[in-house]
């Protein structure tokens, strides 16, 4: 009986600290390690040292940060070097782990993070060291293969669909409501985007049109659809995601500047709604165009997350131990959907080098006329937006709990 670590990699999510919670959880329950320790900052901070002992510092506190939205742990964007080039990074975790007594490694994140465990995992096997390294899944892109979805997922697909029918109601008070843009996150595919199908008010779809990454883009086409909706109700709904691109796979809008890459070579994108606005504007069709950018709000929502989401979360983090107590290394925790009404699921592993730099596109077959979604979407989106969970108030505001950073 050794310690465990665990950390946080990646873009946040409301329901992350959950995941990180089901782990603390599940080893007290199990009682097969005697410490949870916490790498602050990813594997970044871990290279660094700077570790803590979890339980000790959440005593007490467990229940507020598990509805605490964002990384507690802090996080990072860090790739480590392919250690057939050099493999001093790999000596050095691995050194740690030792130092700490730690036995199985759990990492938090999306598809760059699985990228880390796949290549921890190689490493420790090519070297026969006894370690377990196991990946948790998490990112509002709902882009990992292997798994149903991911958590986060969900809670990001309900703050979507409720801000696209707020704005939609707020835009139609007037005579001459014009064209309302909203632009959501998904650099390489359109889950979030997508989900703004579930916005209905009486039975009709809030947006008239719907623009992901997996349809190419097409100007002519755009403009003679929304000019046309625009005659016939005198108000156009649409909502595009941050990395539609055209046919020969240009980005509608990407900065040409070679310094905005992230460590993974991702290119840094925003602002397709202005491009769009602009379009729609030099066409003649309105000059009355409001746009909206929902930003970092997408993943760190807490107050409208899904209750659903939240306890997948949990659950992911928590069945990572009991793998782990199995003897697991090199494989993620993955979501399996056995039924939609009533909704059930359950965790199940999968080869996490299986995982790693693959994406998980939306089904073109779920895309309509290369600007809108079909109603088989929305059986796969409706039961993972379920459910409020219940919240812990002081001051009359959410009781959050975060972590001093070591």
């Amino acid at each position: 009986m050794g310690n465990c670590l665990v950390a946080q990699s990646g873009g946040p999510t409301a329901v992350i600290n959950s995941s990180v919670i089901g782990v603390l959880q599940g080893a007290i329950e199990s009682k097969y390690y005697q410490n949870v320790f916490a790498g602050i900052n990813g594997i970044e901070g871990i290279l660094n040292g700077k570790i803590i002992n979890l339980g000790d510092t959440l005593k007490d506190k467990d229940k507020h940060f598990k509805y605490t939205p964002s990384s507690g742990l802090g996080s990072c964007r860090y790739k480590m070097k392919d250690f057939h080039d050099d493999d001093s990074e790999y000596i050095q975790f691995f050194n740690i782990l030792k130092e700490y007594d730690i036995q199985t490694f759990f990492y938090i994140g999306g598809n760059d993070s699985m990228d880390t465990v796949s290549k921890l995992s190689k490493y420790a096997k090519l070297n026969s060291l006894n370690y377990q390294i196991i990946g948790i899944p998490k990112t509002i892109d709902n882009d990992l293969t292997c798994t149903d979805h991911t958590p986060g997922f969900g809670s990001s697909a309900k703050l979507i669909s409720t801000i696209v029918l707020e704005t939609y109601l707020d835009s139609s008070v007037y005579k001459n409501n014009g064209i309302f843009i909203i632009e959501t996150m998904g650099r390489d595919t359109g889950w979030l985007a997508a989900s703004a199908c579930l916005a209905k008010i009486d039975g009709k779809a809030a947006a008239d049109f719907i623009y992901i990454p997996e349809a190419a883009f097409d100007k002519d086409k755009f403009l003679i659809d929304v000019e046309q909706r625009f005659k016939d109700q005198n108000q156009v709904y649409i909502v595009v995601s941050e990395g539609i691109k055209y046919e020969d796979g240009t980005f509608v809008s990407e900065t040409d500047s070679s310094a905005c890459h992230d460590n993974f070579g991702h290119a840094q994108l925003g602002g397709v709604k202005n491009v769009l606005r602009q379009m729609i504007i030099n066409k003649g069709i309105t000059s009355r165009v409001k746009t909206l950018e929902l930003g970092v709000i997408q993943r760190c929502a807490m107050h409208c997350c899904s209750d659903v989401d939240i306890e997948e979360a949990y659950r992911c983090g928590k069945d990572a131990v009991k793998f782990s107590i199995e003897g697991v290394t090199g494989k993620m925790v993955s979501i399996e959907r056995l039924c939609n009404n009533p909704y059930k699921s359950r965790d199940i592993l999968v080869n996490v080098s299986d995982v790693a730099n693959n994406i998980k596109y939306f089904p073109k077959e779920w895309v309509k006329d290369n600007n809108n979604i079909s109603d088989k979407a929305l059986e796969y989106f409706s039961p993972l937006v379920e459910g409020c969970p219940s919240f812990t108030v002081e001051n009359n505001t959410k009781n959050y709990t975060i972590i001093k950073k070591c």
